[in-house]
């Protein structure tokens, strides 16, 4: 038994932040079934590479994204613009004692009112299942003059300040390849949010509505500085601040062009870092930067494995699966493609339970592969089945 086994979610999200969200959960045992429009285009499903059994096949493939993201999930096809299709997502979502699916957590990510002019918004379906839990995963949230703006998560980062504040003074603030709006924000305030309204309802039996804005979320993301500003103190900038390269905290070039990251705030810390380095006490930011110039990144990292300074090498992504604290938690599982004969590997579930530990049974299924065995088990018969997904 998971974690999580029990809970049933139907997942109309494309992209990253929501697919991510349900992907966290399934693997702690929701079950999870992906809602897809037929018609509708997901760049996860398009991004390279397609897995294939071998070189030559010609059959339809999965990309390595989709494989990841749709991992211990169902996929199946409905047609939300049709009155089949949103019978057939009332049927999902009407309890099971009832005949349903019995399916009573929602997650979608479209724009404000969507779902509702769909007729499968949070207060038509509560009526079928008043113990629906329904969250819509937006930019900006439902309410507000951006409400129905579009954004990705550079966008978010930006207006929420954090990104006045990052970079270098010289050249502005820089991508970083991370999606934080988008999964340390959007994703896992989605599943937090869940969770609270699960306990919730265990409480009293109620469903409810979550508005998740990922705009919002970046906010507390300023953190200490933007809490300190908030309460009188000056307004940081680029390299000003004790993190974001104000200080000693940053990342340093080595004699092969490579990069160490210096995280040695706290005195103990500094003084093995100066250990390592051969310099005094009172050695400045230049000083640091000029003696990690004289070692290769090697050479550096065998100078620190026996200091405690907080120091430690920016690793390539060929470095990292190959780094043995990754291995040692298990971070990058082997996991089976549903109908074939191989694994691919992936990015793992970061929770550590010690009694219901995460699963990986399967990675994802392509786009609506398991629309036949859903809607039958919820009395729908062959035809009805190529209205609802056509």
């Amino acid at each position: 038994m998971g974690a999580l086994t029990g809970l049933k979610i139907l997942d109309f999200s494309t992209l990253l932040p929501g697919p991510y969200a349900t992907l966290v959960m399934a693997d702690m045992g929701a079950e999870v079934v992906s809602v897809v429009a037929p018609d509708r285009v997901d760049l996860v499903t398009q991004w390279p590479p397609v897995i294939r059994e071998s070189e030559g096949e010609d059959g339809k493939g999965i990309t390595a994204a989709a494989a990841w993201l749709g991992r211990n999930k169902k996929s199946i096809f409905v047609n939300l613009k049709t009155p089949e299709g949103i019978e057939a997502i009332r049927r999902l979502v009407t309890p099971e004692e009832k005949g349903g699916g019995g399916f009573d957590i929602i997650m979608e990510q479209f724009r404000p009112g969507v779902m509702d002019r769909l007729g499968i918004g949070y207060e038509a379906l509560s009526e079928l299942n008043p113990a629906l839990i329904f969250c819509s995963l937006t930019g900006y949230g439902q309410t507000g003059p951006m409400a129905m703006r579009a954004g990705h998560d550079i966008n978010y980062m930006s207006r929420s300040g954090n990104m006045n504040q990052a970079g270098r003074k010289e050249t502005g603030p820089v991508l970083t390849n991370m999606q934080v709006a988008d999964v340390a924000v959007g994703s896992m305030n989605s599943v937090v949010s869940i969770l609270a309204a699960v306990n919730y309802r265990n409480n009293t039996g109620e469903g409810q509505y979550l508005d998740v804005a990922m705009m919002d979320g970046m906010i507390p993301f300023n953190s200490m500085d933007g809490a300190s500003w908030l309460g009188g103190g000056e307004s940081p900038e680029r390299e000003t601040q004790l993190l974001n390269g104000g200080g000693i905290y940053d990342f340093y070039e080595t004699a092969d062009g490579r990069y160490m990251s210096v995280g040695s705030l706290e005195p103990k810390f500094f003084a093995d870092l100066c250990k390592g380095l051969e310099l005094d006490a009172k050695a400045d930011k230049e000083q640091i930067r000029q003696r990690f110039r004289e070692k290769t990144l090697s050479q550096w990292c065998e100078v620190f494995s026996r200091l405690d300074a907080c120091v430690e090498p920016v690793l390539t992504m060929e470095e990292m699966r190959e780094d043995e604290q990754v291995k040692a938690r298990e971070m990058l599982p082997e996991v089976e493609i549903p109908g074939t004969e191989i694994s691919v590997q992936q990015l793992g579930n970061p929770m550590k339970l010690s009694k219901c530990p995460v699963e990986y049974r399967h990675a994802g299924f392509p786009a609506g592969y398991n629309t036949d065995e859903v809607l039958v088990k919820l009395g729908f018969n062959e035809e009805e089945i190529q209205l609802i997904k056509k």
